[in-house]
């Protein structure tokens, strides 16, 4: 059985809300077991108020970081810094640097090089290189949203509810053809590809891929939604477990 990662959770107070704690910390259970929990911020400031009340529920570990000058971001700095620390520390298997912030790209790029897994959460205003960077990546908006129900919900109803002005990566047309040439990539002669596969792989290119960015909970019935493909599913050795496959 694979052992949870440990990982760091380095929040830029400046770039995201508290209103999204409970949802960060939910998602973070979903890949490991947060291990450093450091929030970073000039605490001085009057609209960082909120984070307070939330910091002893969760044993966030605040930073404090002044601003030295005028449009220097010192919690940039301070937060990049930190992470290189944990890094050396090798106490880690990955990281989760929350913030909507294209200044964390090149630490996001660099902790990948040191072959840590690096999730990244923002909102739907974070610039593409830092989500790219990411190895995953998470909208806290579609975190926070109203629970999903696949099966009653057709995904042009769901994204009529949401924010539409940025869904993923790739909009729905891309996905598409991207599941078509996986499809053709990994199927075997009679055109079947194994619907796991076909998920692993779209997440690889696209980090910031999630059903729930189309409003589905699985990938199955995102799939179903999209009426380009067929679907079928196979009984295992175990009866409660069936895997799918799709075709073209």
């Amino acid at each position: 059985m694979e052992k949870d990662k440990k990982i760091a959770v380095l929040i830029d107070a400046d770039n995201v809300s508290d209103k999204y704690i409970k949802y960060i910390f939910d998602e973070i259970s979903n890949h490991g077991i947060p291990t450093y929990k450091r929030i970073y911020g000039d605490w001085t400031k009057p609209q960082l108020n909120p984070w307070k009340t939330v910091l002893l529920d969760y044993s966030i570990t605040p930073i404090q970081q002044f601003g030295y000058t005028t449009g220097k971001n010192a919690t940039d700095a301070a937060l990049i810094i930190d992470a290189m620390d944990i890094l050396y520390s090798n106490n880690v298997d990955g990281f989760c640097i929350v913030s909507s912030d294209s200044d964390f790209t090149k630490l996001a790029a660099r902790l990948r090089e040191a072959g840590m897994y690096v999730i990244g959460m923002g909102e739907k205003k974070t610039p593409s290189p830092f989500i790219a960077a990411c190895e995953k990546f998470k909208y806290l908006e579609v975190l926070a949203a109203i629970p999903i129900n696949s099966d009653k919900l057709h995904i042009g109803d769901r994204l009529e509810k949401q924010d539409t002005s940025k869904i993923g990566m790739a909009n729905m047309e891309e996905l598409i053809e991207s599941i078509k040439i996986i499809i053709t990539e990994s199927s075997d002669e009679d055109g079947w590809a194994f619907l796991g596969e076909v998920g692993k792989r779209l997440n690889k290119r696209y980090p910031d891929f999630d059903t729930r960015n189309y409003g589905h909970s699985k990938l199955a019935p995102l799939i179903a939604s999209l009426k380009q493909f067929k679907i079928q599913p196979r009984k295992t050795s175990n009866p409660h477990i069936i895997h799918y496959f799709i075709k073209n």
